[in-house]
């Protein structure tokens, strides 16, 4: 099964002037087979990109919020602990 699925984001700590350019990566410790990752942002279903890196590069005012990466590898589905992103 995937387990310890997390985020890292880029600046670091997820504050990002209006604007700027946002990078989340989403990082599997454990698991196998291929891979499907799936971006979403607070609790809505709304698919905002697939793989590994989530690159915003204008960050507006309605970007903030909480980033979650979910990922499959067709046997099982892990979820990363919410990011908190703000625009500054």
């Amino acid at each position: 099964p995937l387990s310890g699925v997390s985020l890292s984001v880029q600046p670091p700590g997820g504050q990002v002037a209006l604007g700027d350019r946002l990078v989340l990566s989403c990082e599997v410790a454990m698991g196998s087979g291929p891979l499907s990752f799936t971006w979403h942002r607070g609790g809505s279903r709304a698919l905002l990109g697939t793989g590994p890196h989530l690159e915003l590069r204008h960050v507006g005012d309605n970007d903030s919020g909480h980033y979650q990466c979910r990922v499959s590898n067709g046997d099982s589905v892990a979820e990363s602990v919410p990011l908190n992103v703000t625009i500054l």
